[in-house]
């Protein structure tokens, strides 16, 4: 295959993973360029990959050659830059939430689709080892009939204030719901389907922070709660299977966990968020098993995902970390908001269908047989 190239539109710390995984990782991928509002994050990037070129914005979106742009800004101009890369006829590549409401996710497909153009969008851990080994365990039977699955995390990065952008972490964006939910959710769609419908309930453990660190640039301040930093949602899918999810940013630390529930066991997976992560079946009789990887990609690969809708630029076939599948999370995400207001269930209107799996036995670094 030839090698698609590609720019980055935000140098910040996501960046760096992006570009090691886009630069190093996948021969079908050729990242010529660099762009950010700060134009020294866009340098200190290029020195350090070797990329060729530093842009402005309106520089990378006006180069013929590049063909996929990945959208790495601040989740609250998501949507703005997704619709002028596809304005200037560039698929693109975007990182999570893929929008802050319907509409604008909306907007983003439906231009998409209008230009004839490709739309992806982060989390793509579910086509590492951990998740793709996970999912060959469910269909191959190992756990029987699937029917339902939990997922928990909870972290605390805000509350010390020490962080430069603190505020943000506060709002939607960087809440829980927004920011680690969509790991779990996509997931789930990845290992059960699509879902039907979703509950919830959301709150928060305070409503402002009262900044005690004297190291932090907002010491003395007392800074406002504008999101949910702990919330609850019941997901109904399409097969029959019920799941549910706790996500919280109200306690310090890191504590995450996934499990999917069979009638023949239980699988146990450590983290959504990562590549890697040991894989068990939990049987009946209380034995657990471990599981070897059936697929590569154990290490933090983020940016997969823009090899995969590279790959299916030049194949024909659908990109799995989709934008139609970024928008089904989304509306759950949505409706759990929507649903501690109103006191009712939401149907999930966003249609996708689950991604495919990966093939066994890939070539190294390669996405298709």
């Amino acid at each position: 295959m030839r090698k698609v190239k590609i720019g980055f539109i935000g140098c910040g710390n996501i960046s760096h993973i992006y570009l090691t995984s886009c630069t190093q990782k996948f021969d079908i991928l050729d990242v010529v360029a660099v762009a950010d509002i700060f134009p020294e994050m866009a340098q200190r990037r290029a020195e350090e990959f070797n990329i060729p070129k530093v842009y402005t914005v309106e520089e990378l979106l006006a180069d013929p050659e590049i063909e996929i742009v990945v959208n790495l800004t601040s989740p609250t101009v998501h949507t703005e830059v997704n619709l002028k890369i596809l304005e200037a006829g560039k698929h693109v590549y975007t990182e999570k939430p893929f929008a802050m409401s319907r509409e604008d996710a909306d907007k983003v497909l439906n231009l998409a689709k209008e230009k004839g153009l490709l739309v992806g969008s982060a989390p793509d851990t579910f086509l590492g080892a951990q998740l793709q080994t996970a999912r060959k365990l469910i269909d191959d039977g190992w756990i029987g009939k699937v029917y339902g699955a939990g997922g928990m995390f909870i972290t605390g990065t805000a509350w010390d204030a020490s962080h430069p952008n603190t505020p943000a972490f506060l709002d939607f964006g960087w809440d829980p719901l927004f920011d680690m939910a969509p790991y779990w959710l996509t997931a789930m769609v990845h290992l059960m389907g699509p879902a039907t419908r979703v509950s919830g309930s959301v709150g928060n453990a305070r409503t402002e922070l009262e900044v005690d660190n004297m190291n932090s640039p907002f010491y003395g301040e007392t800074l406002p709660v504008k999101a949910p930093m702990n919330v609850t949602g019941i997901i109904d899918f399409e097969s029959g299977a019920i799941g549910h999810i706790f996500a919280s940013k109200d306690s310090g630390g890191y504590l995450p966990r996934m499990e999917v529930y069979g009638t023949e066991g239980v699988l146990l997976i450590p983290d959504p968020n990562f590549f890697e992560g040991v894989v068990k079946v939990r049987f009946p009789n209380g034995e657990e098993k471990e599981f070897p990887y059936s697929h590569a990609h154990a290490e933090n690969t983020r940016g997969i995902g823009v090899a995969d809708m590279a790959t299916a630029l030049q194949t024909g076939r659908k990109h799995r970390a989709s934008g139609e599948l970024a928008r089904h999370v989304l509306d759950i995400s949505i409706g759990i908001l929507e649903s501690s207001k109103e006191g009712r269930h939401f149907d999930i209107t966003a249609k996708c269908e689950q991604p495919a799996a990966l093939p066994i036995g890939l070539k190294f670094n390669q996405l298709d047989k």
